[in-house]
């Protein structure tokens, strides 16, 4: 019996993440409606406070605090908010900083998943006496296995590979098995006072959209150097490889047209450019890999993501103290420091960072 979608045991007391989205509030009216007494908790990451964002209701924002307790108080269950602003600070956006500094391309959404956010939910969870942690992250858990969500467009178990499974065991994906419609469909017949909230689509402590600002003010910025074409030939000189990433096409110099992003070298700020066919890596290397479920033989079968929304590509993972990944096409964007997903089929097996 699945505790999420079965009427609860009377008493059963449920913590609910809530970030003030429609989804999280959603995840929240939908236990609540179950059954289960819903203590709502939202995470402090960021103040956006006093930027444009926070006028908008974007993730980290005040209005968004506001948001998930006008959810809660409509709904009658109690909220908290705490505080993990420092910590954050400290394990993803100090690392987003140093990663783009070091012309590789961070994911701080996985970061932030694998370093701070499930261990104070957890903990929180634990201190008010539920039984479990509910997220409204699109994935689904069958025992301890993790699997993509029934609906593939909103799909998240790429970012949760890093979280440890023994945290794994005592979380619930309410959304899990739904679609984004359907979500919304729920969330205003529950008369949610977010339900028709749009989604926020930037970096969360990047509210407006300017990371390379973000960066600057930071001490994030690349080294300068010039972009080239794949003969080495001068194409422009640019201020800082933060502003580019492998596979990129847009924002590059007059010259370059028809050309993308094919390497960089944070040694020198060479940015090296050339046609799409130049693009497709056959061998990439993972470092820092993670497990879901340990690999029985040295060589997998798997598939393998390298972004939020690439296709998962088929390949032979060569398991050592780190991964060797031969896909069976080239793979199209590899890009150092952004996370690399195993897959086989619907379950994650684990991953790492592209090295």
């Amino acid at each position: 019996m699945n505790p999420v979608t079965s009427p609860a045991v009377p008493g059963t007391r449920i913590a609910v993440a809530m970030s003030g989205g429609v989804d999280s509030s959603t995840a929240a009216a939908l236990l609540h409606a179950r059954g289960f007494q819903v203590v709502g908790v939202t995470l402090k990451l960021f103040d956006a406070s006093g930027t444009s964002a926070s006028l908008g209701g974007r993730c980290c924002s005040p209005r968004d605090i506001e948001d998930a307790r006008a959810t809660a108080a409509a709904l009658g269950f109690p909220h908290y908010v705490l505080d993990e602003t420092e910590a954050f600070g400290r394990a993803v956006i100090d690392d987003f900083v140093a990663e783009y500094r070091a012309a590789r391309t961070p994911n701080p959404c996985v970061r932030c998943n694998e370093r701070l956010k499930f261990g104070p939910l957890l903990r929180f969870a634990r201190a008010v006496g539920a039984s479990a942690l509910a997220t409204g992250h699109y994935a689904r858990l069958e025992g301890p296995r993790l699997l993509r969500a029934e609906d593939r467009e909103k799909d998240q178990s790429y970012f949760l590979f890093a979280v440890r499974p023994e945290w794994l065991q005592a979380v619930q994906f309410p959304l899990g098995s739904m679609r984004k419609g359907e979500v919304r469909e729920a969330a205003r017949r529950f008369g949610l006072p977010n339900c028709d909230k749009p989604d926020s689509q930037q970096i969360c402590f990047v509210p407006d959209g300017d990371h390379r600002g973000f960066l600057e003010a930071r001490g994030g910025a690349g080294p300068a150097g010039s972009v080239v074409d794949e003969g080495g030939r001068v194409l422009a000189a640019h201020a800082g490889t933060h502003h580019f990433t492998v596979g990129q096409r847009r924002g590059l110099p007059a010259g370059a047209e028809k050309r993308f992003v094919v390497r960089i070298d944070p040694a020198t700020g060479t940015v090296f450019t050339g046609p799409r066919d130049q693009l497709g890596r056959r061998v990439m290397s993972v470092e820092d890999v993670r497990w879901l479920e340990a690999p029985g033989e040295e060589r997998v079968r798997a598939e393998v993501q390298i972004r939020h929304h690439a296709p998962a590509r088929p390949a032979w993972l060569t398991v050592g103290e780190g991964v060797e990944v031969e896909f069976d096409e080239p793979a199209e964007g590899v890009a150092p420091g952004q996370a690399a997903v195993f897959f086989r089929g619907e379950q994650v097996l684990g991953g790492g960072w592209i090295a």
